[in-house]
């Protein structure tokens, strides 16, 4: 990716390190959109200055589609688009309330529609585009008390085959991986860390989603990647 313009959403979050860490690595240059600031500052506590530079941070709630045009306005281009934005909650579908309900689509597929819908169309003028989303092993292997990530997890799965499939012959390409438990502090703090040997690390999901969002991956287009892990 040496020279791209990359739109990573979450690039600051407990997979988003990951992920950033590599982009910069195969020498991209980043945006990150973020709600709090307090991400921002915990990244840049962790990375060189040197990349610190080559990333651009914008204030920018991607559940409002005003702030998300804004967001694309100020990019002159957008050659790759990696949304991990999203979020996972627990709760039997006769207990779970719709508010709760409507909260998780808004965040893990309304978030993905907005930025995928005003990042292709930069993409479709300049004739180029990666996208990478992030679903869930859930979204393909639903299970009990996981309804609505499930459900809307699946919703991104079926989004990004769709924009696949639009794209044919435009040099773009949207791909989804399908990760398992990942080893972030949130998901530690959340269900303890006696597998957390099992579940997969953000530095071996980075690879896969950059790899995706590379020049490389030309030839994919529509795929749903399992990432598991040994869980």
């Amino acid at each position: 990716m040496q020279g791209r313009q990359v739109l990573i959403t979450g690039g600051a979050g407990g997979l988003g390190l990951g992920v950033t860490t590599e982009a910069l690595a195969q020498g991209a240059n980043i945006t990150i959109p973020y709600i709090d600031s307090s991400e921002v500052q915990r990244l840049k506590g962790v990375l060189a200055s040197a990349d610190i530079a080559r990333i651009r941070f914008v204030n920018a709630d991607l559940t409002n589609e005003q702030s998300v045009v804004q967001l694309l306005e100020s990019l002159e281009r957008v050659d790759a688009l990696i949304h991990l934005v999203g979020g996972f909650s627990m709760g039997k579908t006769h207990e779970y309330s719709y508010i709760d309900w409507k909260r998780d689509f808004d965040l893990n597929l309304n978030t993905t529609f907005l930025v995928c819908k005003h990042s292709l169309q930069k993409m479709l003028t300049q004739n180029y585009g990666r996208i990478v989303t992030v679903g869930s092993r859930g979204a393909v292997e639903p299970v009990g008390q996981l309804a609505a990530y499930c459900a809307s997890k699946a919703g991104v799965v079926a989004l990004t085959r769709a924009i696949a499939d639009e794209t044919k012959g435009a040099n773009i390409t949207a791909n989804v991986v399908l990760p398992s438990v990942i080893d972030t502090p949130g998901n530690r703090a959340a269900m303890g860390s006696e597998n957390a040997d099992l579940w997969v690390k953000p530095a071996s999901l980075a690879k896969v989603i950059c790899f995706l969002a590379s020049e490389a991956a030309k030839d994919i287009r529509g795929a749903a990647v399992p990432v598991y892990g040994d869980v």
